[in-house]
């Protein structure tokens, strides 16, 4: 077995990953692979040349890390089959949670300046929202028409085998969807609306499967802010 003598704990160390993937993608597809097993606190990758190709998924309970090592050992992400284990070291989100953390003068430096980064950015889209009304609808959140009419096409269309997904964030793309639905009997493709960012549709074989893929999945978080809202398509 990959994991050796590592004990179980909450941090699994990932390797085999596709390199061509870009970080940002890579951690994001990785974040709706693995959340199916337990909450997670930290996708941490790397594209320094002694890191390709690997990434470390920190969860809440030691118990989803092991149900997620022993679920998808080998799950195929990207073209390539996954190689999981326990992590060797202690992550430093779960370390500061502990109190055993022990600061690294260089990265807390680093650390700062991504935060002030991400703040600045934040500001950025905020004061956008502010002044553009369909900014936010544009990012892929929920705006006050989308949110308020979330509910209509679920009463009006029937059951049929094509899903309407809503509330999607920008970032999601067709692989991540696959990634979810297709681990469900009869799922044939994603489509996406590019001139829509925050929807797709999902074609199943038939309305049984769809109908246990939209349960399964309703309400499930790509990122914490955006839980999906899912609904027959109309015909």
């Amino acid at each position: 077995m990959l994991s050796g003598d590592i004990p179980p704990n909450q941090t699994i160390y990932i390797k085999n990953l596709n390199e061509k993937v870009k970080k940002e993608e890579l951690k994001r597809s990785l974040y709706a692979l693995f959340s199916q097993y337990g909450r997670i606190l930290d996708v941490v990758a790397l594209k320094t040349t002694k890191l390709r190709g690997q990434a470390w998924v920190v969860f809440s309970e030691v118990t989803a890390a092991s149900t997620a090592v022993r679920q998808m050992q080998s799950f195929p992400f990207y073209d390539k089959p996954l190689r999981i284990q326990y992590a060797k070291t202690k992550s430093d989100c779960v370390a500061k949670a502990d109190g055993s953390f022990v600061p690294r003068e260089k990265k807390k430096r680093k650390e700062e300046k991504a935060a002030e980064k991400r703040r600045k950015a934040e500001e950025t889209q905020q004061s956008g929202v502010a002044s553009n009304g369909q900014s936010f609808q544009s990012n892929g959140g929920p705006s006050v028409s989308q949110t308020s009419n979330q509910g209509k096409p679920q009463e009006a269309a029937t059951p049929n085998n094509i899903l309407f997904i809503q509330n999607l964030p920008f970032e999601t793309t067709s692989a991540m969807l696959q990634i979810l639905f297709r681990e469900y009997p009869g799922f044939k493709e994603v489509r996406m609306i590019e001139a829509k960012p925050g929807i797709a549709f999902v074609e199943f074989e038939d309305d049984m499967q769809s109908s246990i893929a939209m349960q399964s999945l309703q309400g499930f978080k790509i990122t914490p802010q955006y839980p999906m809202a899912i609904t027959y398509a109309k015909k």
